[in-house]
């Protein structure tokens, strides 16, 4: 059997059997990081809303603590991040307000935005998640150990430094 993802999408086609070792070792670096996933529960779902919900959170100096919610709600307690009622419960955990959550998910707010940072990724190139953007000049792909990422910082900090040196 095979997976294919939704239409429109850039990715390549994966079996069942790739997907679960995927699975496995995506499960495997986040518990070398001290994080809980179960891949295999979670709930598929359009996270365009959750990125609007994050944005309106960003502006209250809540975003971290929102995007982090929202994805231990995805990846450890298997929640449904495409639900509006899930996100607003989801992001009043974070200190959002729940009404104004609910707000922007009732009407457009934000989707701009969103938009915008949606068709930037794709003219850098970013076909999947997760992708890291370090000073608009180097990225990162996929779910990487800790030891990459530090070294990818340690480069676009030391190009951004040139006299440093």
């Amino acid at each position: 059997m095979t997976c294919r993802p939704p239409s429109g999408s850039p990715r390549s086609t994966m079996t069942v059997e790739q997907a679960a070792a995927s699975h496995a070792h995506l499960t495997e670096l986040a518990a070398a990081e001290g994080l809980e996933y179960h891949l295999d529960r979670t709930r598929g779902g359009n996270t365009f809303d959750a990125h609007r919900v994050i944005a309106l959170a960003a502006e209250h100096g809540l975003g971290e603590a929102a995007m982090e919610r929202i994805m231990r709600g995805y990846f450890t307690e298997s929640e449904a991040v495409g639900d509006h009622e899930t996100l607003v419960r989801l992001v009043a955990d974070a200190g959002v307000d729940p009404e104004a959550a609910r707000a922007v998910l009732s009407g457009d707010a934000y989707a701009d935005a969103v938009r915008a940072d949606e068709l930037l990724g794709a003219r850098m190139g970013i076909r999947g998640v997760p992708f890291f953007v370090l000073d608009r000049r180097y990225g990162v792909s996929g779910a990487q150990p800790a030891e990459l990422l530090v070294q990818a910082l340690d480069t676009a900090w030391a190009a951004a430094q040139p006299d440093a040196a």
